[in-house]
């Protein structure tokens, strides 16, 4: 699309300042978000990295809002050196179903999690950065849209893929690609 013209999603139009090749050309990194209510999300995101990691790049994913006990971990941590996998919170279940106590507790190690990626983006520790449900810590008001935005700020030739089930429309304007997954027929639930 030519500078000027407007992106239509779910019915609502943005203006694209950048096209997705001129951003790949100027040599900035790719700014991709995968959302909706649907299934399959955090499994898009993992294909990226896995691909990434084939073609011999260094990816760090940091995984917020699952709890320590989420079943994928130990299966992405044998992916290790190409992908790097970390989770701040110490809880073992999910966000929602903690106690207000210990989720003020969680929100410091999420906090600790942003300060990370802080870290990862301005060192060029990786190629890729994956933030797995970075937006529901946005919707759940631990982080702001600024701070969001400052952070992908830092990103220079690093790719960040963003995953969340809620969009607000000024993190939208942010990125270079988004895929909105939703369910279209759920006959049984998997």
């Amino acid at each position: 699309m030519p500078d000027g013209q407007d992106c239509n999603l779910g019915g609502r139009k943005f203006p694209l300042e950048k096209t997705y090749k001129e951003v790949q050309r100027m040599g900035e990194g790719i700014v991709t978000i995968y959302t909706g209510d649907g299934r399959g999300k955090t499994p898009a995101a993992m294909g990226r990295a896995i691909q990434a990691a084939m073609e011999g790049k260094a990816v760090v994913i940091i995984q917020f809002l699952k709890g320590k006990g989420f079943g994928d971990f130990e299966l992405l941590k044998r992916l290790e050196p190409e992908i790097k996998l970390f989770r701040f919170e110490k809880s073992s279940e999910n966000y929602a179903e903690l106690s207000e106590e210990k989720k003020k507790e969680e929100c410091m190690n999420i906090r600790n999690g942003i300060n990370f990626a802080k870290k990862v983006l301005t060192t060029g520790a990786c190629d890729l950065l994956i933030l797995d449900e970075v937006l529901g810590i946005v919707e759940k008001e631990i982080i702001t849209v600024e701070d969001l935005k400052n952070l992908l700020d830092l990103r220079g030739e690093t790719s960040v893929i963003l995953t969340g089930i809620t969009l607000p429309e000024e993190v939208m304007v942010l990125a270079d690609e988004v895929s909105r997954i939703e369910t279209v027929r759920n006959c049984k639930e998997i």
